[in-house]
């Protein structure tokens, strides 16, 4: 996975896509995953996968780290630490953000 320099993000800067079956994810991670870029796939075998950057993100309660998955079908997803390891899984449920934790 590509690591790029995404600075920090600002508040609004992410449009999410909501709908009775799509929904987003946001995955909080430590800060030293900063600008890695994470796989997510839905937990099907031979699914396409998809990527977001891991970004600073600025809020009233201090500084976390999250990559956004945006448009997402609900249903079961598979986050991978590399290309072959899959790291964890997660429900994504229509018309929710689900939210989390990088284990």
């Amino acid at each position: 996975m590509t690591e790029h320099a995404y600075g920090p993000t600002g508040a609004g800067t992410v449009m999410l896509d909501l709908g009775p079956d799509t929904g987003a994810l946001v995955l909080y991670t430590p800060a030293y995953l900063a600008g890695r870029e994470i796989e997510i796939s839905p937990h099907t075998p031979d699914a396409r996968r998809t990527h977001a950057s891991v970004r600073e993100r600025p809020g009233n309660h201090g500084t976390r780290y999250a990559a956004v998955y945006v448009g997402l079908a609900a249903g079961d997803y598979t986050i991978w630490q590399d290309h072959d390891t899959p790291a964890s899984t997660v429900a994504v449920t229509g018309g929710r953000v689900t939210c989390h934790d990088w284990v």
